[in-house]
């Protein structure tokens, strides 16, 4: 069962352990970027739900094509606990890498940041804001659609 909008995933908080896992979508329309939606993750994603939270990062991915919205993830207030969780990240932007475009990743936690940059996952770019994620896709936006693909 996915994830829906400001509910819970089935992680659960342990004493002492990690915070559970909460994704919410957010769609916007900005003036640099056009139609936005923004996944914002908080708590910990691990073994536990990182397959969980793969399908619902690709099923906000999907969505957001169809509706012809940019996606954008924003992982300030996300733990990374283990290598299950960048997979998670990688399956679900696998598709993206593939057809040569990224899905922007709001993340300025350092350890988040340094987990994804070791990866040297294809199919993501990291930016320390979401005003800088927003300006990229301005960036892509006025240099036009790649050939095949939506210009993001």
């Amino acid at each position: 069962m996915p994830m829906e909008k400001g509910q819970l995933s089935r992680a659960r908080v342990r004493p002492g352990g990690t915070a559970p896992l909460l994704l919410q979508t957010v769609h916007e329309h900005r003036p640099e970027a056009g139609a936005v939606s923004v996944l914002k993750a908080r708590g910990t994603v691990d073994a536990g739900n990182a397959t969980e939270f793969s399908e619902t990062l690709a099923e906000h991915i999907a969505q957001a094509e169809r509706a012809g919205e940019h996606p954008v993830l924003d992982m300030t207030e996300v733990y990374l606990a283990c290598a299950a969780a960048v997979r998670a990240v990688d399956r679900a932007t696998g598709a993206l890498a593939f057809s040569g475009r990224a899905l922007p990743v709001v993340q300025p936690r350092p350890h988040v940041r340094e987990a994804l940059r070791a990866a040297g996952l294809p199919g993501v770019r990291v930016h320390a804001t979401l005003a800088s994620a927003l300006n990229s896709l301005e960036a892509r936006r006025r240099a036009g659609p790649r050939s095949g693909g939506t210009g993001w």
